[in-house]
């Protein structure tokens, strides 16, 4: 698990600068402090060039020499060491394998680089150290493009490929590991980080549609292939990037298949089967580590399901990391972590941020994100820092499962809305009762959701959410300019495909909406803690398996992920697998930190001169909104956290243009 930094000429023809390259590098030493390289390569001449860093271990530093003043090269390739596979030397990068004549940096893992290795060697390939890295190397060499299908894992990774002047990169399926790009001119610039692109001479002019729009739906933090910077791009998820011939050209090498959506013909039965054994294998490859995995947990399903398959599997005591809370017990889980780690033998290891802490890790979250961070924030953050502190370098995690199963509310509405639109009003009579509130305020809001649901397309129900849930914080000329940048269309990328609502909803999850903004929190929260998150849940296999069954395999009022309940039941214990009220996951800003400890410092940036001279903000609404909250109104306390990490954004990246 590392960084990457790469730059080269479109053409081939002019040379990089070499300490663009190295500032780009030095900017992600949190995700590899164990070692640095540099591959530098003079395409006309054909000479290549490796050099070790200031970084690099004395075992590296023994077979090359740090670079001094780089000779002229049109392609260069840095990197940054987090080894958790293959610990030896050899697993060094950027990797050059002389007799193929193909060079690579890789960031992620390889989860079946061993079955990989068996059938590459079966064709007579030979290897000379024991990395998933170079069995990327053998594996482009032996199928070409098409070895991106042969990977199980998360990956983001570059391929030199000198004999036909050919740059190869991917993304993995689902976007777990992250890749950014930008061109200047002839120049082609790429990294794990935002940040890193920063060092290379874009204009840095901001994209006022993607900030309003994340202000406005925090789900879409992250959005199609659009950062808060105009230049700078993300390669999405199941995509290729290849620069040839001096085009660049991105294709699209995977995306879940919607003909397959619900028309699983197996039995719940059979379902349930083919769950538990898809999970446990995904589980079995992730724990593939040459250092010691440890994993996180709530009192949940999901990470409880991992944590006691996982203890079973291992053959030393798994170690577990959990967050809490002394003052808001909605945020705490001990009593349910407790049940699962007495059903384990698992050494538990907990730690409880307060206000304090918050305020001081804020812009130090935001520095490592490259973007506003969400409430939940410093529960990551402490978690990953605790994680660090204790030696552990892999996680596991159990992020990806509510977007494949149904987890949140809004899948139930619809759930719901497709009994209706079905005309199955018996089923619908029969499980209302079970999901609406007893409240009878929150049950005619449920209720209005779901119909909501039933008359609207997924489109419409994310532009009206955009419009009109949370206040306007903007004033109107940044609202109109962001309009204007987006072409009319602020969400012109949420799909409307030919599925049920349920299935619909998921599909937008996975592509465009939660999980995309979810796993870049998971990848900047842990990597900036010099940490490598795994996520079993997002195993391809079980992703598909999970689309292509029927609704009613995963909500079943008042549950909801049933299939994944039942399926993991035995692996659980009863009071896990039976919970109903699960604990949200985030920390006590709304409900206790900024009406009290955090007073000050929101009001320190709301009234200063400095927010005032933004020349964005909604001050009078904002201001009110704010003296409203204190008053007890909490209705507006997401955004106006939105307000204040938005503003803090601004105060880290300092002049954007």
């Amino acid at each position: 698990m590392c960084g990457i930094a790469g730059i080269v000429s479109i053409s081939n023809r002019q040379a990089i600068d070499f300490e663009t390259l190295k500032n780009m590098t030095g900017q992600i030493v949190h995700r590899g402090p164990d070692d640095e390289g540099y591959l530098l390569w003079d395409i006309p001449r054909k000479r290549v060039m490796s050099y070790c860093g200031k970084d690099s271990s004395a075992e590296v530093k023994e077979h090359m020499h740090e670079c001094s003043g780089a000779g002229t090269a049109q392609l260069g390739f840095g990197f940054r060491r987090l080894p958790t596979v293959e610990l030896h030397e050899s697993g060094h990068q950027p990797m050059y394998d002389e007799k193929l004549e193909l060079a690579i940096i890789f960031n992620g893992e390889i989860y079946n680089h061993m079955q990989l290795r068996a059938e590459l060697q079966s064709m007579d390939y030979r290897f000379f150290s024991h990395s998933d890295t170079e069995v990327i190397i053998k594996a482009y060499h032996a199928w070409g493009d098409e070895c991106v299908h042969k990977f199980i894992g998360m990956w983001a990774f570059s391929i030199w490929d000198p004999r036909r002047q050919r740059l190869f990169m991917s993304r993995d399926r689902y976007g777990v590991k992250p890749f950014y790009y930008c061109r200047v001119g002839d120049m082609l610039y790429w990294g794990s980080e935002m940040k890193q692109l920063l060092q290379s001479p874009i204009k840095r002019d901001l994209n006022t549609a993607m900030i309003w729009r994340s202000m406005k739906v925090n789900s879409l933090l992250v959005y199609d292939d659009e950062t808060y910077w105009q230049e700078i791009h993300v390669l999405k998820p199941g995509h290729i990037m290849i620069v040839e011939q001096g085009n660049i050209h991105i294709k699209e090498y995977y995306h879940l298949d919607i003909r397959h959506f619900e028309k699983s013909a197996l039995s719940f039965d059979e379902a349930k089967e083919r769950y538990h054994d898809l999970f446990l294998k995904s589980l079995k490859l992730q724990l593939r580590s040459d250092v010691p995995v440890a994993a996180s947990l709530s009192g949940g399903m999901d990470s409880g399901a991992i944590v006691c398959s996982a203890s079973r599997m291992l053959p030393y005591q798994l170690r577990t990391f959990s967050v809490y809370y002394d003052d808001d017990p909605v945020y705490d889980e001990r009593p349910y972590i407790e049940i699962i780690a007495a059903h384990t033998g698992v050494q538990t290891n907990y730690i409880s941020p307060g206000a304090d802490d918050a305020m001081a890790w804020w812009q130090k979250a935001i520095w490592l994100n490259d973007l506003p961070v969400a409430s939940g924030f410093v529960s990551q953050y402490a978690l990953m820092k605790k994680t660090r502190q204790e030696g552990i370098k892999v996680l596991l995690s159990g992020q990806g499962s509510d977007e494949i199963s149904g987890g949140y509310r809004h899948a139930t509405y619809r759930y719901f809305a497709d009994l209706l639109r079905q005309f199955k009003l018996h089923s619908f009579g029969r499980e209302i009762g079970h999901f609406l509130s007893k409240n009878p305020v929150k049950a005619m809001g449920d209720f209005g959701k779901i119909m909501m649901s039933t008359m609207m397309p997924e489109s419409t129900l994310y532009d009206l959410e955009s419009r009109y849930y949370r206040f306007e914080p903007f004033h109107r000329d940044f609202v109109n300019e962001a309009g204007d940048e987006a072409g009319g269309k602020l969400l012109r990328r949420i799909g409307n495909i030919p599925a049920s609502r349920l299935a619909n909803f998921l599909y937008n999850m996975m592509h465009t909406t939660s999980l995309q903004t979810l796993l870049h929190f998971e990848d900047r929260m842990s990597m900036g803690h010099s940490v490598e998150s795994r996520v079993p849940f997002l195993d391809h296999d079980l992703v598909e398996f999970v689309f292509s069954l029927p609704a009613s395999y995963k909500i079943r009022p008042p549950y909801r992920k049933i299939l994944h309940r039942k399926a993991l039941k035995e692996c659980v214990p009863s009071e896990i697998s039976s919970r109903k009220d699960k604990g949200i996951f985030g920390s006590p800003f709304y409900n206790n930190w900024f009406k009290g400890p955090l007073k000050s410092f929101v009001e320190d940036i709301l009234y200063s001169a400095e927010f005032r001279r933004r020349g964005i903000w909604n001050l009078p609404d904002i201001h009110k909104r704010w003296r409203g909250y204190l008053q007890g109104n909490s209705r507006d306390a997401e955004m106006l956290f939105n307000v204040i990490s938005l503003e803090l954004w601004f105060r880290v990246f300092g002049d954007t243009k």
